[in-house]
């Protein structure tokens, strides 16, 4: 696969994680590149101001954790890598991922249809409702979404997604699998593989360390301003979901 680079993103002290997914990307004969995380625990000053805490809290409903910052900055850091190099394609990876034995095939096939996605997940949480456009062989299809697909383990972009994403996803206001995926915020294809070729392993715990004592989850009296702007932005997915599909059906 000419053109592909893959990224592991990996904090210093995950060493059995590095370990686990090294062995699977050998096994299916993946060439990768190992990305140091940005560890919440240890944020600067200047990375702490790439949250927009007032408007997380507004569109979340909860309060942010340093965490998920540091997955939102090392995803970003990832596209800035990607785009100082020579590559067409990029796979990233965050080191917690399943990774399916059909995942090469799966690649293979995406690389030789790039005109028809920008971004496309390889793992999900919750269904996303896919609607399939093409055929990609090995039991799996190109599918648009039209409904929430949240998770980011595994997913592939070109070079104009890796762009967008640097001009827009900064300050953060959302956790990164939740703002990503938005192909109307940022004018790209976004696609899913059904089913995903990768998955997420819950039996390894978290790096995203969670706020101490009680949830962080804002009771329902202060999370109208949540449900207003959940509403409008689902209302916009299925819309851009719906045209994006009538654009395949066209094409």
């Amino acid at each position: 696969m000419d053109g592909l680079q893959t990224w592991v993103i990996n904090l210093d002290r995950a060493v059995e994680r590095r370990k686990r997914i090294a062995a699977r990307l050998q096994r299916l004969g993946l060439p990768w590149q190992r990305l140091a995380a940005v560890d919440g625990r240890a944020l600067s000053a200047e990375q702490q101001a790439a949250l927009d805490a007032p408007a997380y809290r507004r569109r979340h409903g909860m309060e942010p954790i340093p965490g998920e910052l540091g997955c939102t900055l090392s995803h970003v850091e990832a596209m800035r890598r990607f785009l100082a190099g020579p590559a067409t394609f990029a796979l990233v990876l965050e080191d917690d991922v399943l990774l399916g034995d059909s995942l090469p095939a799966v690649l293979r096939a995406l690389t030789t249809c790039p005109a028809r996605w920008d971004m496309v997940k390889l793992s999900a949480v919750h269904s996303g409702t896919p609607v399939a456009v093409a055929e990609l062989g090995a039991g799996h299809r190109l599918a648009v979404m039209l409904s929430r697909c949240t998770g980011a383990s595994a997913y592939l972009i070109n070079r104009r997604a890796a762009a967008a994403y640097l001009d827009g996803l900064l300050p953060m206001t959302l956790p990164y699998d939740h703002v990503f995926d938005q192909g109307w915020t940022f004018g790209l294809k976004v696609r899913l593989v059904t089913p995903p070729p990768c998955g997420h392993d819950d039996r390894i715990a978290s790096t995203i360390d969670a706020l101490p004592g009680p949830s962080r989850k804002f009771r329902w009296t202060r999370r109208f301003p949540t449900y207003l702007w959940r509403l409008r932005n689902e209302t916009r997915r299925l819309l851009y979901g719906l045209r994006e599909t009538l654009r395949e059906r066209l094409a």
